[in-house]
């Protein structure tokens, strides 16, 4: 019996994937409608992307001081404190909705950037607790917790309606505000290490050489990469689509099987990984990246949003999981904090970027634009792909970690 089948995940990494699926409900919930909200509020239609924008800036700002944070008082801790301020968000956005804010509801959002700052730890968490050889599931498990978000997140709008009728979305806020208090619940039920049992006496590499190690740059490369070209296109979506008069839920369905593809695979990915190795599972997420840019260029009837978003959705998860998987090969325990804070900080900053950068691209120049403009992006993870498998073909082996 191999020692992945003698290891058993540990519970707590269940109840942390649910954690997740919380929080990316909520986040599916802003790429469906923050934007749209935005479009309604904002003066300058072309600032209709901030507020989603805001959230990835603030998720940005979070990344590093959550993970010293952390790292000092324990995960549980910052889990905590992001859910207050989580819950905070989602009423500051309702409000700002209800009295037509557009920067009340930018600031909403942006303070739900700020718990899923915390919240990008989750998939950390589960490396920390689970058993080394099966890390890369653990990874996989708790962003399967997408899979749930996928079915939920995009019918909050429509759940929430009733809450208040004389608007639209602002029940759908109340609902995310709520939510966050279903994660303090969970949290009560997760074991995590103490912050002194999370602390190993080694010497601490600058972050500079880290990034001389091949495996720490291209995994920085494919999750930076990855997630950004994701959002871009993402984020363009609903207002791709109503600009080529698509209904509201004509669009809540493609978001929902996008989503449905950026999680649904983390069932197998983990598995993935350890068969035919991590590089070549990066290469795929490429591959997939191209085939989702092809359709979308090719039409924008329902099916080849469906279809492109799909594909999308697929290179994302092989993408994330994959980099992330590779990461963690990549520093010692105690650079863990520096390495993590680094790769999260970088990846959030470009997705930002991305994001605002969607609604100038869409509102300016289109939908073929927006995806011609993520070509160099793929085109540098394919290079760098390539490169490690050419400089180190031991890094295939990744799986375990």
């Amino acid at each position: 019996m191999s020692t992945t089948q003698r290891s058993k995940m540990p519970a707590s990494v269940y109840l942390l994937a649910l954690c997740q699926a919380l929080m990316m409900t909520n986040t599916i919930l802003m790429v469906a409608v923050a934007s749209l909200v935005g479009l309604a509020l904002a003066d300058d239609k072309s600032l209709a992307t901030l507020p989603l924008s805001a959230q990835f800036l603030a998720l940005m700002a979070t990344s590093i001081p959550a993970s010293f944070l952390m790292k000092r008082w324990g995960r549980k801790a910052g889990f905590y404190l992001a859910s207050v301020i989580g819950l905070c968000g989602g009423l500051i956005a309702m409000w700002s909705i209800l009295n037509a804010s557009f920067w009340g509801f930018t600031l909403g959002t942006a303070l739900v950037g700020v718990f899923n700052g915390f919240g990008g730890y989750f998939r950390f968490a589960a490396v920390d607790i689970a058993p080394a050889s099966i890390k890369s599931k653990a990874i996989s498990y708790v962003m399967v917790g997408g899979v749930i978000a996928a079915f939920i997140g995009p019918n909050l709008a429509k759940l929430g309606q009733p809450l208040f009728p004389e608007t639209d979305y602002a029940g759908a806020y109340l609902l995310a505000a709520l939510i966050y208090i279903v994660v303090m619940v969970v949290l009560f039920f997760i074991k995590l290490p103490a912050p002194e049992e999370q602390q190993v006496n080694e010497t601490s590499r600058s972050v500079l050489q880290l990034f001389q190690q091949p495996k720490f740059l291209v995994a920085v490369i494919c999750c930076t990469f990855g997630y950004s070209v994701m959002t871009l296109v993402m984020t363009a979506t609903p207002l791709a689509m109503k600009h080529h008069e698509h209904d509201f839920s004509t669009t809540a369905f493609v978001i929902q099987w996008h989503v449905l593809a950026m999680f649904a695979p983390s069932f197998f990915t983990g598995s993935l990984i350890k068969r035919f190795g991590v590089l070549n599972v990066l290469l795929a997420g490429v591959i997939l990246g191209l085939l989702s840019i092809s359709t979308n260029l090719l039409g924008t009837s329902t099916w080849h949003f469906w279809m492109g978003l799909v594909f999308l959705g697929l290179s994302w998860n092989f993408l994330f999981i994959g980099g992330t998987s590779l990461l963690t090969d990549a520093y010692l325990p105690a650079e863990k904090a520096k390495a993590q804070a680094t790769n999260d900080f970088i990846m959030f900053s470009t997705v930002a970027a991305a994001s605002l950068f969607a609604g100038f691209l869409q509102h300016h120049f289109g939908w073929q634009m927006v995806n011609l403009g993520v070509l160099p992006a793929i085109t540098i993870m394919l290079i760098s792909v390539l490169w490690l498998k050419l400089k180190a073909p031991a890094a295939e082996k990744v799986a375990a970690v």
